[in-house]
């Protein structure tokens, strides 16, 4: 019994520490924001990518303080010479983090709209290029979707998760919206599944308590919107949501998952 009570409050500190590390972070990182923008007059896409690797610093120093191990399965299907739209399920807070630290180039996020009013964490999510949806305004969720088209016309990829929100049920996945895959189809962008299994077992399974957990993260093959059959073309979504639903059903299953 000793034990359960004395794990349950490292589990507990894990938490605790993420947050206070987050706080520090957002605190004390914003004399480098302002440097980063100065420097950024002379040489944007430099300044760019050191913000971009300083906040992978922090996702895995994150992961790293709650015991999260991710397993990555078809990594070279991801180009490194042209921006891509990325699409994934949604089941924990972590999905962006896991992700986030893979990404090889410059890349936004779209993000609900209140994530665009913490302070701090908003002024490194504007300069790392995520979009902020707001789901009860069409017209400012069309914004959003140029602004991603511009962004990917411009060389910076893009992530988005198509079910709209968190995935709080027991299915594989909700539904794809299929607006969501309008950044790809004006582009001619490849699109790149991701498949995430078993990342709210990290925090949302137990909350608030934070626990070691193996995650994995699987890249399927590239989709090109324009080399799609007609019937798929105008139901992308619903192929891209098929893409990845095989491959959370393949790794339920995975060894390192069942041990």
């Amino acid at each position: 019994m000793e034990n359960v009570y004395f794990r349950k409050v490292v589990f507990m500190l894990r938490y605790l520490l993420t947050l206070l590390f987050i706080g520090l972070f957002l605190l004390f990182s914003l004399p480098y924001l302002g440097l980063e923008w100065i420097l950024g007059k002379f040489n944007r896409e430099a300044s760019d990518l050191r913000q971009l690797r300083v906040v992978q610093t922090v996702f895995k120093i994150i992961l790293g303080i709650c015991g999260t191990k991710v397993i990555v399965i078809g990594e070279e299907n991801v180009p490194t010479d042209q921006p891509v739209l990325y699409i994934a399920n949604h089941k924990s807070l972590f999905d962006i983090l896991i992700t986030y630290i893979r990404c090889p180039r410059r890349t936004g996020y779209v993000s609900k709209d209140i994530m665009g009013k913490v302070p701090s964490l908003n002024l490194w999510m504007k300069r790392l290029y995520c979009l902020f949806l707001n789901r009860n305004d069409i017209k400012e969720g069309l914004k959003m979707i140029l602004a991603g088209i511009d962004n990917i016309k411009n060389g910076i990829s893009m992530c988005i998760f198509p079910e709209g929100t968190r995935n709080k049920t027991e299915d594989l996945v909700l539904p794809f919206k299929e607006g969501s895959f309008k950044m790809a189809e004006k582009t001619g962008c490849p699109i790149i599944p991701m498949a995430l299994t078993n990342t709210s077992a990290i925090f949302e399974d137990h909350f608030p308590i934070v626990k070691p957990t193996t995650v994995i993260l699987e890249y399927g093959a590239p989709i090109y919107p324009n080399e799609l059959e007609k019937e798929d073309r105008k139901k992308l979504g619903a192929y891209c949501q098929r893409a990845v639903e095989e491959m959370l059903k393949k790794n339920a299953t995975h060894e390192a998952l069942t041990k």
